[in-house]
């Protein structure tokens, strides 16, 4: 199932739907052997955390297929991570956070992939030991907010007049555009909203570890655009 109007995206999936059916008990047993293969591999790296369903005790179920694997105690952020990853062991992740990554495995994933990965992963690992570091990447302040306070209407502060701000006078003001890190793809701050110290905060992190901020008309940050008031 997809929204997507690409007809070669649709008629994968048409694809993927007809060898589904041919053996659906069978199809996925190897690729989720390897999965579990990995995951216990993966386990026994020193500084690697991995994401498995005891973090979630209410969830039913996990894709068995996806791993998330976070880096932070190495002191490296996914995007760091994921460079070094990429560059020196050709390995390309599904998905990349500012603490993880995500990796997907498939019908097509052999067993020397899953070698690949532990043996990259292992890498990182090691050399993140031997050079010395600052800390692990700080993630105390990466949860959601609770402290959204509106000035007036997305719609309201669509349409007001609005002004370019810098940075260090935008906290108090109303924000006058979407600002959206991703991951996750959620919006920190939308229009007629307050921009808190916090929000900046979070923001000038996340853009340090190298996360796509879509939204803002100044890509650099140095400025956002605020409302007049």
């Amino acid at each position: 199932m997809s929204t997507s109007p690409s007809y070669l995206l649709l008629a994968s999936l048409d694809a993927a739907r007809a060898q589904l059916s041919e053996n659906p008990g069978a199809i996925f047993s190897r690729s989720i052997d390897l999965s579990v293969m990995a995951k216990e591999l993966i386990e026994e790296v020193p500084g690697v955390t991995l994401l498995d369903s005891s973090s979630f005790p209410n969830c039913s179920t996990m894709d068995p297929l996806r791993l998330t694997v976070g880096f932070w105690q190495l002191g490296l952020s996914g995007y760091e991570a994921d460079e070094i990853l990429d560059r020196d062991h050709g390995i390309v992740c599904e998905l990349v956070g500012s603490r993880y990554m995500t990796f997907a495995l498939n019908l097509g994933t052999h067993e020397e992939h899953v070698q690949r990965l532990v043996s990259g992963i292992k890498h990182l690992s090691v050399a993140s030991a031997a050079k010395s570091t600052e800390g692990t990447v700080n993630n105390g302040d990466l949860g959601p907010f609770l402290d959204i306070e509106m000035a007036m209407s997305p719609r309201d502060a669509f349409f007001v007049s609005k002004r370019k701000a810098s940075i260090e006078e935008c906290p108090g003001k109303i924000c006058g555009e979407l600002i959206c890190p991703y991951p996750p793809g959620i919006p920190l701050l939308i229009p007629g909203e307050i921009i808190t110290e916090r929000a900046l905060d979070y923001l000038m992190q996340v853009k340090k570890y190298g996360t796509l901020i879509t939204g803002a008309s100044d890509p650099l940050l140095s400025s956002l655009i605020v409302c007049n008031e």
